[in-house]
C-alpha cells in the first residue's frame, strides 16, 4: 500500500499545462512586433465614375516617353526594339530636363537650375516641351515579369530623384532618403521638385501574352 501510494506521489500533475501554454501564446502575441511588408510607395488615383466620363486631355505625342513591355519581357522604347532596361534612366533625364518649347514659367526654371543641371538640358524640338510636360509611359501585357517592370519603373524614379538631389546638393539616394518629418527636411523635397513633377504614367495591361 505504502508503494502505490509512493508511484502517485511522484506523477506530474499536468492539469494546468494547457492554461499555462494559453497564457505563454497570449503574451507571445501581445508582446511581438509582427513587421508589415510596405510594398510599393505609391498612391493610386481614386476610381473613376462608371456615369462621369473621363476628361479629355489632349498631350502632344513628344511629350510622352512610351516604354512598352512586352510578355517575353523585351521592351519597346520610343519604337526602338531592346532586350535589357540598363541606361534607360539617363535616357528618362535628358527627356525630362528637355526644354524644346519652354513658356515663361518653363524659361524661368530653367534659369534657376544649378550649372550641373543646366549643362545636361537640351533643346531638342522632337523631345518634350519641358518638364513640366514630360510624362514618362509605362505599358505592360499580362504576360510581362512583375520584376521587370519594376526594373523600369524605378530606373524613371531614379531619373527624377538624381534631377531633384542636384538641385538641392544632394545624391539621389540622399534626396531619396529625405523623409519631410521637419521643416529643413520638408524645403529640400519640395525645393527639389518645384517645377518639375514626377509624372509617371502606368498604362492598363495589354490582355495578351498571359492567363
Amino acid at each position: 500500500m505504502a508503494r502505490s501510494k509512493n508511484r502517485m506521489s511522484n506523477e506530474i500533475n499536468a492539469g494546468s499545462m494547457a492554461d499555462i501554454a494559453f497564457l505563454l501564446l497570449i503574451f507571445f502575441l501581445v508582446t511581438t512586433t509582427i513587421a508589415s511588408d510596405k510594398g510599393i510607395l505609391n498612391f493610386l488615383p481614386p476610381k473613376q465614375d462608371p456615369n462621369v466620363p473621363p476628361p479629355d486631355i489632349q498631350k502632344n505625342e513628344r511629350n510622352i516617353f512610351n516604354v512598352l513591355i512586352n510578355a517575353n519581357n523585351d521592351l519597346l522604347v520610343e519604337g526602338e526594339y531592346r532586350r535589357k532596361a540598363e541606361g534607360l534612366d539617363e535616357e528618362f533625364k535628358a527627356f525630362i530636363l528637355n526644354f524644346g518649347a519652354p513658356d515663361e514659367e518653363a524659361a524661368a526654371l530653367f534659369n534657376s537650375l544649378p550649372a550641373e543641371l543646366k549643362a545636361e538640358a537640351q533643346k531638342r524640338s522632337n523631345s518634350s516641351d519641358h518638364p513640366g510636360e514630360a510624362v514618362i509611359s509605362i505599358k505592360t501585357n499580362r504576360g510581362t515579369s512583375y520584376a521587370v517592370f519594376l526594373e523600369v519603373f524605378d530606373l524613371a524614379k531614379k531619373a527624377y530623384f538624381e534631377i531633384y538631389g542636384k538641385r538641392v546638393g544632394l545624391s539621389a539616394e540622399e534626396y531619396r532618403a529625405l523623409t519631410g518629418d521637419d521643416e529643413a527636411s520638408k524645403a529640400l523635397q519640395d525645393k527639389g521638385k518645384e517645377g518639375i513633377p514626377m509624372a509617371i504614367s502606368i498604362a492598363e495591361p495589354d490582355k495578351i501574352g498571359g492567363n
